[in-house]
This record gives C-alpha cells, structure tokens and sequence, in this order.
C-alpha cells in the first residue's frame, strides 16, 4: 500500500535471479505504486482488498506458477550476492522445504547491525506444495514441519526511513498484536505493563550491544519498549472491556 518510494528498487532488485514476479496492490492505495510497477515487463500485478496481512499472501501464492516462491515485502531488497546465491540454488536439488534468510535492517538512515535485530533471519523461499502462511494477525510468517534450510546471504530491509513513518505503522500493529494475545487468552498483569518494556531496552541497548549502533541504536530500543508497553496496555484495556 503506498509503496512508491520502495517498489522500484525492489522490483530492480530481483531482475537478475527472479523468474517470475506477483506484485499485489492494496486497492486502497492513491499514490503512484502501479505506475512504477507497470514499467517493468513480465511484472504481474492484482489489486486486492485487504484481508490481513497472512490472507493477502496467501491470495499472492495463489497467482504464482512456480512451486518454489520467494516472498519479499516492498520495503526489501535482493542483494547482488543472495541474487547470486538464488541463481545457483535453481540449479540445485532442495535438501528441505523452506529456507532463511539473513536480514540486514536500515533504521533512520543506519545498518543496524546490533540490538538483537542482525542477523534477524527470516523464512522466505519455501515449496508452497508443502508450506503456507500461519494465520497470525501480526507478524505472520511461514508454517513449516521440519528443519529449515539457511542461505548465507543477505536480505536488506529499509524498516523506517524517518520517526514519522515508524509511528504511522506503530499504532495500527500495536492494536493487532494486542488482538492477537487477546484471542488468546492472554491478560496483562501489572508486570508486563511497567518490567516488560524495562527489560527489552536494556536487553537491546546494553545486552545486546544496541550502544554500537549509535544514536539510531538508543531510539531503537526506546521505540521498542514503547511498543511493547502499549501492546500491553491495549490488551489490558481489551480485557477490561470484557469484564
């Protein structure tokens, strides 16, 4: 949705090692995403409605040919060497159904290559004969029975270029993942509200190193306590609306 900034160097990423692409478009997006999606040739594109984030792809699933797919957000990139490294997979027999991939993420204009976020792997490349998407509201990723497979090679992700678009996001997926501890059955005690995010600052400024990633390391790991304080102060205010 609104991806105008990103598409193109996304889609220009994956020319070299991609042999079939499925672009899909949020039908409530107003800028000019298919406009850059429509000058690469080959590039297949659907606008859909929006039915969650695991539905959505699932439905792009659906419009691949190919057994083998590679999800990427709009906001990643293909490096030159996973580009590589996809191209001599190809020609190779697949030891298990699904593989990780390492991901480097850009924070405010930073790498950030501490805080518990490198190399921040994710499962992306899988046989969808044989894996799908989990019905998490949140953060939704791959269901795979089995061990998976690791490529050496990095996936770049421009998380969030400025404060205003991480807090554009922030609400929204705050709201969910309370929702989806709601469903649950989950409830917040006074512990997750005021130790939790007390705790993830420390564990991703000091523990995990978070100070060598600068001033973007620091705002890193306040955001994300914020994140999870509000989560939980909005499962509170769930529950007690049912009591």
């Amino acid at each position: 949705k609104n991806e105008e900034a990103n598409i193109g160097r996304c889609l220009e990423s994956q020319i070299n090692c991609i042999d079939e692409v499925v672009v899909i478009i949020d039908d409530s997006t107003t800028d000019g995403t298919e406009e850059i999606v429509k000058k690469y040739s080959g590039v297949r594109y659907e606008f859909v409605k929006w039915s969650g984030f695991s539905g959505t792809k699932k439905h792009a699933i659906s419009l691949t040919t190919n057994n083998w797919v590679l999800w990427i957000d709009a906001d990643e990139v293909i490096t030159s060497e996973l580009s590589g490294e996809l191209n001599e997979f190809k020609k190779s027999i697949p030891g298990f159904t699904a593989y990780s991939i390492p991901r480097k993420a850009n924070f405010l204009g930073r790498w950030i290559m501490h805080s518990g976020w490198y190399p921040g792997r994710v499962t992306r490349l899988f046989d969808k004969r044989k894996v799908t998407f989990n019905d998490n509201d949140v953060h939704e990723g791959l269901s795979v029975d089995g061990e998976i497979g690791r490529l050496k090679n990095d996936l770049e992700h421009y998380t969030d270029p400025t404060v205003k678009h991480y807090f554009e996001k922030y609400n929204n997926y705050t709201s969910l993942a309370a929702e989806e501890l709601y469903k649950k059955g989950k409830k917040a005690s006074v512990s997750d509200i005021v130790l939790r995010p007390i705790f993830i600052f420390f564990k991703m400024y000091v523990f995990r190193a978070g100070f060598l990633d600068g001033l973007q390391g620091l705002i890193l790991a306040v955001f994300s306590s914020s994140y999870v304080f509000t989560k939980y102060c909005k499962l509170w205010e769930l529950n007690r609306k049912k009591d």
